[in-house]
């Protein structure tokens, strides 16, 4: 077992009651996942994933519920959230698809598991992966030069695609010096040159190609690349390789002008900041509204639960690539003289411990999501208050994960050896450092 927590993948997000409501199973969303389920076992060939429909589709004992409720009520309490999406699809045992609370801070309106919500950096992945299928069609290679493409961009010296969805470029991130106004002024739009300039304007962190340092800035400065190299925008080239192949017809990369979330959705809060990015501590924004450009293509995507389940095992997996790719996306590096052994990062996601997958926050959400290409384990979880961003959400889809992999099999079935590299007990040490601003705020009025 191992002795250390995995850190925060990400610091990119800069409180409410969590009132819970009465869970209602949706029958039509149960024989979707399953359906699901059985799809991407059928494509991905895992060694261990249950081919039996009955149990995909089949609802986790009581007191296996009882102890992922426990948790996702914890993580709520401790974000400051009104409410929460998760779910556990372990093949061998069944799942557990859930939505707590309320949409709003002592609103009315039950969560929905079908919601849609901003997904942060969890996009990283759809956008290398989008970088992997155009190298598997010869349009690009992961070594060639950032300023091949953008020749006028001046700083961007010595940097390759590869590099920039690594985190190995050596950018700088421009989070901590806009961060403040990400969440005091969510609607204002920003060119991803703006957010680029920002970064080449400080100093770089290392040599590319030396170390890995968690940078929104690689991502926008690609997607600035691959749209000269494809002559085509990001919306286009999300929904040809990635959205339509997936049949993720729920999710969408919205325009900056684009403030709303279009359907079903949760209101998203985050508490306010001083210029300087310094929590304010007592007060809850309401930033439901934004433009997605302060994240583009680093995480500006929106999504539901059961695409989420959908695109992390299908990124675990690589069933969108060619296994030359896709062995190259999991060839993952160190992510700090402090990080675990089990915890590496690859081209727009990590690998950590037997499972792959991401997390992100946005202004308003936070998010993650966990998939063990070999059992099958899958989970995925949303909370909508960002103000402890990423890392509160990874470590509660980690102690879920530590949780399923010990469920029993049900009748017919085998249990996998699932073997997690730290406790439920870490991850409810590490949730509880994350928090910030745990005293309850009444919200500034919806915008």
């Amino acid at each position: 077992m191992g002795d250390v927590p995995a850190p925060a993948l990400h610091g990119d997000a800069v409180p409410g009651s969590g009132r819970r409501a009465k869970r209602r199973p949706s029958v039509v969303l149960t024989a979707v996942l399953a359906s699901l389920s059985l799809l991407l076992t059928a494509c991905t060939g895992s060694a261990g994933a249950s081919t039996n429909g009955a149990v995909a589709g089949s609802t986790l004992s009581s007191a296996a519920s009882d102890r992922l409720d426990a948790a996702l009520t914890d993580a709520m309490k401790l974000a400051g959230a009104s409410g929460a999406i998760a779910g556990v699809w372990a093949p061998w045992a069944g799942r557990w698809v859930v939505a707590d609370g309320m949409t709003t801070t002592k609103g009315p309106e039950p969560m929905g598991t079908g919601m849609r919500f901003r997904i942060g950096a969890n996009t990283r992945s759809m956008t290398c992966t989008v970088l992997l299928r155009l190298v598997d069609e010869g349009t690009v290679k992961l070594t060639d030069h950032v300023a091949d493409y953008l020749e006028r961009t001046p700083g961007v010296d010595g940097m390759t695609l590869g590099q920039l969805c690594q985190g190995t470029s050596g950018l700088a991130d421009y989070r901590p010096e806009l961060a403040a106004q990400f969440v005091n002024n969510p609607t204002r739009q920003w060119p991803p040159l703006e957010l680029v300039s920002s970064a080449l304007a400080s100093d770089r962190v290392g040599a590319p190609g030396s170390a890995w340092h968690d940078s929104n800035s690689g991502y926008v400065l690609l997607g600035m690349a691959l749209e000269s190299a494809t002559h085509s925008d990001w919306p286009t080239l999300y929904q040809k390789y990635i959205i339509d192949p997936l049949h993720l017809d729920a999710t969408t990369y919205p325009g900056a002008a684009q403030l709303e979330i279009r359907g079903s959705h949760p209101h998203g809060y985050a508490t306010a900041r001083q210029p300087n990015g310094t929590l304010i501590c007592g007060t809850v924004e309401d930033v439901t509204e934004l433009s997605p450009s302060m994240a583009g293509v680093s995480g500006g995507v929106i999504s539901t639960l059961a695409d989420m389940k959908t695109w992390s095992e299908a990124l675990a997996g690589g069933t969108l690539l060619t296994p030359e790719t896709k062995k190259k996306q999991w060839a993952t590096v160190s992510m700090g003289k402090n990080a675990p052994s089990w915890l590496g990062y690859g081209l727009g996601a990590a690998q950590i411990g037997p499972f792959r997958g991401e997390s992100g926050a946005i202004p308003g959400f936070s998010s993650a999501m966990l998939s063990d290409p070999v059992s099958g384990l899958t989970v995925v979880v949303m909370l909508n208050n960002s103000s402890s961003g990423a890392a509160l959400a990874q470590h509660l889809a980690q102690r879920l994960a530590s949780i399923a992999s010990k469920l029993p099999a049900t009748k017919g079935e085998s249990a996998p050896l699932i073997e997690v590299p730290w406790s439920e007990s870490q991850m409810v040490q590490a949730m509880q450092k994350e928090a910030v601003c745990q005293k309850p705020a009444t919200p500034a009025p919806a915008k």
